[in-house]
């Protein structure tokens, strides 16, 4: 059996399970790993993780991903221990579905791992009460993965905003502007403060959302500080300062102090690119951990003087064409610099079709496929990608929003509770008629 191994299932990945599904000649199959039991739906987890009653609707099954018809395509639950140029190595084997050893050789590889997201929605890597000075949240067993330990997860988060009377929000991007607005939605009386190291929200974006954003956010009476870094020593284990009501005391490199029950530190959000440095640091961009691109998605290694090279860039700096030692493996979404793209569900759906149909492309060029017609456009060359306008919808409470879409900027008050997650379970298969429908 030809294989192609996609590593990671969300928003990329899911997309690129879905266009190999139709596209595959006889005699390929799909093997798709993840972390999870269930695709995690990351873009309303900000909400879950502040309003009771909705956990269940950010895990969704991968088992109506893969297309019946398709018997020999796999999804397997397993950690990536480590990734090579024509294997990966998994924590374990699979002998029961046909997976001898933890060795999973492909043919052709599709890197979605995304990236690792700041610590009040880590569910793998940072208890709840992480940044909380309060004793009594509820003390969570090892997290696994499961749908289960998510959604207890989720709740032991809900109790900590809700045990705190006062709260700091460290970073004025997407996440931090939804948390403000929405602890602020569900619990008015609590004492908020945000914290951003710039003196725009959202810089990427017209000036038009961070004025209406910043003025949502004083409507809301969110204390609002621009322009003064968070000084990161002030946080480090055993540095902690306290003071007389037995608040965290925080600093910013500018000298001020900002005393709160719970901290959320809403930056630092990384890359998932340490298993591509360990197989070649030449693939990974030093600087923001991001692996390096062609513009087909395949992974490449970065040039020689890359001291110019940039992830900001939009258009290529050359008019040569890049090749690469790994034009088996793709990577998208936000692991990949991939040339100036809003990190974001909708961007990483676009690089998974990019790269799922190159490789369909690639599968024909080399003849593998026994169709006689689709022999015929061996040449066909390969897509690129280029990134769109930047677009975004955040949320700004339980019903208004702000959103930019090919540059124009708007707000609407239709929002709903649960930010409409049934949407994202019909786009993984599910056709939902009840919130009971969720719990699968």
């Amino acid at each position: 059996m030809k294989t192609v191994v996609v590593l990671g299932g969300a928003y990329a990945g899911a997309r690129a399970v879905q266009i190999l599904s139709k596209g595959l000649p006889e005699g390929w199959r799909i093997i798709l790993v993840d972390r999870n039991t269930h695709i995690n739906h990351v873009y309303v987890f900000p909400r879950l993780a502040v309003l009771p009653g909705h956990e269940h609707k950010g895990f969704v099954p991968f088992d109506k991903l893969l297309t019946p018809t398709r018997d020999r395509d796999l999804c397997l639950h397993a950690l990536v221990r480590s990734v090579h140029s024509s294997y990966v190595v998994l924590d374990r084997s699979f002998p029961d579905r046909g997976i001898l050893t933890s060795e999973l050789h492909f043919d052709y590889l599709i890197y979605a791992l995304g990236s690792r997201l700041p610590a009040p929605l880590d569910l793998w890597g940072s208890h709840p009460q992480s940044g909380n000075t309060l004793k009594d949240a509820e003390v969570l067993k090892p997290y696994t993965g499961t749908k289960q330990d998510g959604i207890a997860w989720l709740k032991a988060h809900q109790e900590v905003i809700k045990n705190s009377e006062s709260i700091l929000v460290v970073g004025g991007g997407a996440l931090g502007i939804q948390f403000a607005t929405d602890i602020y939605a569900i619990h008015p009386g609590k004492d908020i403060t945000l914290l951003h190291s710039r003196h725009r929200l959202l810089p990427r974006f017209d000036e038009k959302m961070h004025t209406e954003i910043l003025d949502t956010l004083i409507a809301c009476n969110i204390q609002v500080i621009l322009g003064e870094r968070l000084d990161t020593r002030s946080v480090l284990e055993g540095r902690t300062k306290f003071n007389g009501r037995g608040q965290r005391v925080i600093k910013t490199l500018q000298g001020r102090e900002v005393a709160a029950d719970l901290i959320l530190l809403c930056t630092g959000q990384k890359p998932n690119t340490h298993f591509l440095s360990e197989m070649d640091p030449r693939c990974v961009n030093p600087h923001d951990g991001l692996a390096h691109v062609l513009r087909t998605m395949q992974l490449g290694t970065l040039p020689t003087s890359h001291s110019t090279y940039s992830s900001e860039c939009t258009t290529p700096a050359t008019e040569e064409v890049e090749t690469t030692p790994y034009p088996n493996i793709f990577v998208v979404g936000d692991a990949a610099d991939a040339f100036g793209a809003i990190p974001a569900g909708h961007t990483a759906y676009y690089q998974g079709e990019v790269a799922a149909r190159n490789i369909l492309r690639l599968i024909r060029r080399s003849g593998l496929s026994q169709n006689k017609e689709e022999n015929s456009t061996e040449e066909e060359p390969l897509e690129d990608y280029m990134p769109g306008l930047p677009a975004i919808k955040i949320s700004l409470g339980l019903t208004k929003s702000a959103y930019q879409a090919n540059g124009v900027v708007r707000t609407s008050d239709d929002g709903v509770p649960d930010l409409n997650a049934a949407a994202i379970w019909a786009y993984f298969g599910y056709e939902v008629e009840k919130d009971e429908d969720m719990y699968a």
